[in-house]
């Protein structure tokens, strides 16, 4: 078979990878959230910009693929980013931005804040908005009951207070 219809792997081409796909929900971020994906703008250029003074080095091609594809949806994330400003004032119900105070059915308490989707982290009790928790929590208002579901069940938490986060 010629040659020329064979595809062979070119390893020292340059690599595009495909785009991170990009939540259908409105992009909303605090302003930490808002400064955190400026910073990691910031940091992917400096890294695209440290890869390609490699030259062609086989070794950074993917790194560098990589971070370019980073790269294209923090901007993209940024150009939509809608800043929602914590209220002056406080909270009367759970809004975006809010901090959380909640009790368990069991009396075991927590904090949740509601947050962008890039931004989110449950583990440090940073919670997107479109999540199932942050959705059964908005709206409600301090002494409400929600329930939150989950695959093995639906949770009770009790709104216990609402604060603005520091």
């Amino acid at each position: 078979m010629s040659k020329a219809f064979t595809k062979e792997e070119d390893s020292s081409a340059p690599q595009r990878l495909d785009d991170l796909a990009i939540s259908p929900h409105p992009n909303h971020v605090t302003p930490t959230g808002l400064s955190q994906l400026a910073a990691r703008k910031d940091a992917l250029e400096a890294q695209i910009l440290s890869l390609r003074k490699k030259g062609d080095d086989p070794e950074t091609l993917y790194p560098l693929a990589v971070a370019e594809r980073d790269l294209r949806y923090v901007q993209a994330r940024l150009a939509s980013a809608q800043l929602v400003t914590p209220a002056e004032s406080g909270y009367t119900r759970v809004q975006f931005g809010a901090l959380v105070d909640v009790l368990d059915e069991d009396g075991v308490p927590a904090t949740y804040h509601i947050v962008g989707e890039d931004e989110a982290d449950p583990s440090r009790g940073l919670i997107a908005a479109p999540s199932p928790l942050a959705r059964a929590l908005l709206e409600a208002v301090p002494g409400d009951v929600v329930d939150w579901p989950k695959p093995n069940g639906t949770v009770e938490l009790e709104i216990v207070a609402i604060r603005v986060a520091e």
